[in-house]
């Protein structure tokens, strides 16, 4: 299962037990900002780190617009993985609608 969380459904989904957050952004956007207790996954070394998660866990993820997530979501989707949560409109919607603190760039 793969859904495409709004800003608010996103936040309340982190407070479920088991739920791992992971940024898929690259390092240099995660010095800007991030969500606390994320895991910074990037995207483009996701095909060689994936086999570290576990399918059977539940995975929140997010990027800077959603795009990225929802790229990486499919493809944990298509590698067996069955809860997970993308974050609709990355971590620049969450800066505009759940924490003003956090950067936008």
């Amino acid at each position: 299962m793969l859904e495409d969380l709004n800003p608010q459904e996103f936040q309340d989904n982190l407070t479920k037990d088991g739920n791992t957050l992971i940024d898929v952004r690259e390092k240099w956007e995660l010095d800007i900002c991030k969500i606390e207790g994320a895991v910074n996954m990037p995207m483009s070394s996701i095909m060689e780190t994936f086999s570290e998660l576990d399918p059977e866990s539940s995975y929140s993820i997010y990027c800077h617009h959603g795009m990225r997530s929802m790229q990486v979501a499919n493809f944990l989707l298509s590698n067996g993985f069955q809860s997970l949560f993308n974050l609709r409109g990355g971590i620049d919607a969450w800066s505009r609608e759940i924490d003003d603190l956090v950067e936008r760039y």
